[in-house]
Parts: structure tokens; C-alpha cells; sequence
């Protein structure tokens, strides 16, 4: 009993310093830039297997994967508490989080040390004037094409066909501009309604990229309003932008000129939301007023947004916004109070065809 014990003893110190030593492996190789550009080759490779072997499913592979992940983890917990099993236990949760860490960082980890899009761009100062000016033209593009779409009997924006919108942001994918990215669409359609719709809609979380499988999840109970922009935001995840805000701007590139109207007004009133979010703290009558212009179409797909969000707000939905905040700040990104980087990277690549804003 006293040598399977020591054994198991052991092996709990092996996997722990393994565990210590990924992190600082990992650490390391995000400071290398050919470690970084590395990994950024692999993932074109898994994104490619993974979307053949698993795109063709017709439900979530990956959130069966974080089911039945979360399944072994809680039985290890309880396992955990009992005296008689608590080494073994231990041993085995140090096992898969070694395993699932390690998969993790290779498949997508070390994205978020790639080369910022922002070096790619004019240096620029970002003021509140070109921020207003930017404003008011997406007011104005977003009221002319919101008159273009279908709505419902209440008046409000509804999506008539999402598989067209998916095919479209395959399609924009490949007219991305070359200063920006070279990376290539797999033309796969690996979108999928997340399993976790109903936990979604009361945290706040719109979708998801799985790194384990190359799936784009999104929440199926979205309002019409966000659901194209989330899309076109996931489709940037599987591109390989691992950073939030700069799959945003990587999904405004996909959907602001796009010939599909639902995705062009979903992008533009995005956009637009995002500048009024930037703006507010420095003149808040300004976006008052901005708000106050909205047409009676976007009113309305406002209020039904509004009414989303507060049929499904509470404590889980401030507990995941604060944990999600400290995630993308850990991962060298803005926490997600802020939309300052995505607006940083619209003015300035709005600067190189618009001498004005120089």
C-alpha cells in the first residue's frame, strides 16, 4: 500500500512539473516569431482536416466534446472530495489538464502572439472627430439598407435565409485585402447552432470558435440584428484571427461591402453601435442625438435587442462578463468593456482612401 502510494505520489509531481513546464514552454515560444509564424502554418493545416472530418455533422461535435469533458472533470471533483480516492483523482485531473492545455496551445494559443493588424496600417491620431464623422456615415448606410431587408409583423429585422449568409461570408473570405491578410478560406461551411443556446443568451456570449474541432458556434436565439455580424465574427476565428477585436474588424471587412443585404446592415449597425460606444464617454448629447435619428426600422430592431438583453440579464450574465473580461485581457487583448482597438483598426485603415481622416 505504502509503494502505491509513493508511485502515485510521483507520478502526481511528474504531471504537475509537466504541466509547469507547457507554461513555460508556451511562454517562450510566444516571444519567438518564427515559433509564432510556426503555428500559425500548422493551424491552416488541423482548420483544413478538422472542417473535413467535422463540418459535414449536422449538430455541434465540439460541444459534445466540452460536454463530456465537463462530465469527466466533474465525477474527478467528487472523486476529489472522497479521502479514499482523492491521489488518484488528482492524478487523473492533472492528466487532462496536461492533455487539453497542450492541445489547446497548438491548435490555437499561440494565434494570439501573431502580428497585431494594427503595424499593417497608418499611424494615425484616433480623435473624437473622425469617430463622429465615421458615426454619421454608418448612421446613414445602415438606415438606407435596413429599408432593403424583410422584417416581421412587429416591424422588426428578420433573417429569411441564414445558409445564404454563411455561403456569402465564405465567399468575402477570398476578397479580403491582401494588406490586411493572406490567409485562405477552407470554403467549408463549419457553422453550427451552439447546444448551449439557452446558457448563451444568459451570459451574454453571441458565439464561439471550438479550436478542438475548427467549428464556429454561434447562438441560434440572437435577435436577427446581431446574428449575420456574429457569423461574419466567428468566420474570422476559423481564418486564424485569434485576438476579439481584431476578428471584428476582420468581419466588418467580410460583411461592410457585401452584396447580401442582411449581412451588409448587420456589419454597418455593428459598426456603428461600436462608434457610439466609443463616443459616449466624451459626448454623450452627441450620441443621443445619433440615436435619436435612427430610422423607425432601426428603432425598432433596437428596442427588440434591448428587450433580448433584458429578458436574459442576472448574475450569471454579470459573473461570464467578468470572467470573460479577464480572459481577453490575459490573452493580450482589451477586456470587453472597451471597442477602442477595433475602432483604432477601422479609422485607421479608413485613413488610406480618405485623406481626411490623415
Amino acid at each position: 500500500m505504502h509503494i502505491n502510494t509513493t508511485k502515485t505520489y510521483k507520478k502526481k509531481r511528474f504531471w504537475a512539473g509537466i504541466l509547469l513546464a507547457q507554461f513555460l514552454l508556451f511562454y517562450t515560444f510566444s516571444k519567438l516569431k518564427f515559433t509564432v509564424s510556426f503555428f500559425e502554418t500548422l493551424f491552416e493545416l488541423q482548420k483544413k482536416v478538422h472542417q473535413l472530418l467535422f463540418a459535414w455533422i449536422p449538430f455541434s461535435l465540439g460541444d459534445l466534446f466540452y460536454v463530456l469533458l465537463g462530465i469527466l472533470l466533474v465525477y474527478l471533483t467528487f472523486k476529489l472530495l472522497k479521502k479514499k480516492n482523492r491521489s488518484s483523482a488528482l492524478l487523473r485531473i492533472l492528466v487532462v489538464l496536461n492533455i487539453s492545455y497542450f492541445i489547446y496551445q497548438i491548435f490555437w494559443g499561440m494565434l494570439y502572439f501573431q502580428t497585431p493588424i494594427i503595424t499593417k496600417l497608418p499611424k494615425i491620431d484616433i480623435t473624437l472627430e473622425k469617430r463622429k464623422t465615421l458615426a454619421l456615415e454608418y448612421l446613414a448606410k445602415a438606415k438606407s439598407t435596413r429599408k432593403l431587408v424583410q422584417e416581421d409583423k412587429n416591424g422588426v429585422f428578420i433573417i429569411k435565409n441564414l445558409k445564404s449568409i454563411q455561403n456569402e461570408i465564405l465567399s468575402q473570405q477570398k476578397k479580403l485585402p491582401i494588406l490586411i491578410t493572406n490567409k485562405q478560406s477552407s470554403n467549408i461551411n463549419s457553422f453550427k447552432p451552439s447546444l448551449f443556446k439557452n446558457i448563451m443568451s444568459f451570459t451574454g456570449i453571441l458565439g464561439y470558435y471550438n479550436p478542438f474541432t475548427a467549428e464556429a458556434q454561434f447562438n441560434a436565439e440572437l435577435p436577427s440584428s446581431y446574428l449575420p455580424f456574429t457569423l461574419a465574427h466567428e468566420s474570422s476565428h476559423q481564418l486564424g484571427f485569434a485576438r476579439e477585436q481584431e476578428a471584428n474588424f476582420i468581419g466588418y471587412l467580410i460583411g461592410v461591402d457585401s452584396k447580401n443585404l442582411e449581412l451588409k446592415y448587420s456589419t454597418e449597425y455593428f459598426t456603428l453601435k461600436s462608434l457610439l460606444n466609443s463616443i459616449v464617454y466624451e459626448d454623450e448629447k452627441f450620441v443621443k442625438t445619433a440615436l435619436e435619428n435612427y430610422s423607425e426600422e432601426m428603432k425598432s430592431d433596437r428596442l427588440n435587442e434591448k428587450k433580448f438583453v433584458t429578458e436574459h440579464q442576472g448574475y450569471v450574465d454579470d459573473f461570464f462578463g467578468f470572467t470573460n473580461n479577464l480572459f481577453l485581457k490575459s490573452n493580450q487583448q482589451e477586456g470587453s468593456i472597451t471597442y477602442s482597438y477595433f475602432i483604432d483598426l477601422l479609422v485607421r485603415y479608413k485613413s488610406i482612401k480618405n485623406p481626411k481622416f490623415k
